[in-house]
């Protein structure tokens, strides 16, 4: 595999581990060049018996992944034969399924903020460790007049349960490290001066097991099939990012500085703040 030909994304291979850091200036929004690399890194290492654990991490301190980049909607005909990869699923949510259904262990070190897809990134993925100090996990959506179409309804419903999901979808809340794990939504919170060794330590003892170990594993703890509720969550979300509400907030939204690191490190409220004056 060649590591030199991304642009919003690093790899490095080591002792069976792949470390994937994504880069994607200002924020690490999810856009379109990172959803393409997402799918092709993620399909090599497929075939790759030699890579047995997969951790994400971010170049960017206080951005995981922000969330989907606002502008993509404007893409999504370029975007059509990547979706078209999946057809139980659109094209974020088939972001997540594939995490899901990677052969090998994915991990997330979480030290920074994930929102909306960005955190429908970090639910799809076997584990997550997050910073108790700096790390945020967000559902957003609804600031934005839709509903997640990335997954996060059916991930958040098999991470945390059907009440605390209903309160993380409809508050929209910013949570730390702390309550995140406390509600299942992360493996584990721990300092942010320990999360590099933590993780680290994870992954080199799932790297040392054999293939056929961890395939095993995997197979007798599989994911859910989701794919019906993956089917409505999309026709929800499409019938609402249709309607004027959606796109008047999303401009506004830039306007007042989302996508840029001022904008997002109080996400909700800005968005609070655009929803009151409309």
């Amino acid at each position: 595999m060649n590591l030199d030909t991304y642009t919003a994304l690093d790899v490095g291979i080591d002792a069976g581990v792949a470390w994937i850091t994504l880069d994607n200036p200002p924020v690490n929004v999810l856009g379109g060049t990172l959803i393409r690399e997402l799918h092709e890194v993620l399909g090599t290492l497929r075939d790759d018996r030699s890579v047995r654990v997969i951790v994400f991490s971010s170049a960017n301190p206080e951005f995981f992944l922000a969330h989907v980049d606002i502008h993509i909607l404007g893409e999504l005909a370029e975007l059509q034969e990547i979706a078209d990869r999946n057809p139980d699923a659109n094209l974020f949510q088939g972001v997540g399924e594939l995490l899901r259904h990677q052969p090998q262990v994915t991990i997330v070190k979480l030290a920074g903020k994930a929102r909306a897809g960005g955190a429908e990134f970090v639910a799809a993925a076997d584990l997550t460790f997050a910073a108790r100090e700096t790390a945020g996990l967000g559902q957003t959506e609804v600031l934005m007049g839709i509903v997640p179409g990335g997954g996060g309804t059916q991930y958040l419903r098999e991470r945390v349960g059907r009440h605390r999901a209903l309160e993380l979808l409809l508050t929209a809340d910013l949570v730390d490290a702390d309550t995140a794990a406390a509600y299942g939504w992360v493996n584990r919170a721990v300092p942010a001066a320990e999360l590099d060794a933590v993780v680290d330590q994870v992954a080199k003892k799932i790297a040392a097991l054999s293939p056929e170990l961890i395939a095993a594993a995997k197979r007798l703890v599989p994911p859910a099939d989701l794919a019906d509720g993956l089917k409505a969550e999309h026709d929800a979300w499409a019938e609402l990012v249709s309607g004027p509400l959606p796109a008047q907030l999303m401009t506004r939204a830039l306007e007042h500085g989302v996508q840029t690191p001022e904008g997002e490190r109080d996400l909700e409220s800005v968005m609070r703040g655009v929803i009151a004056a409309l």
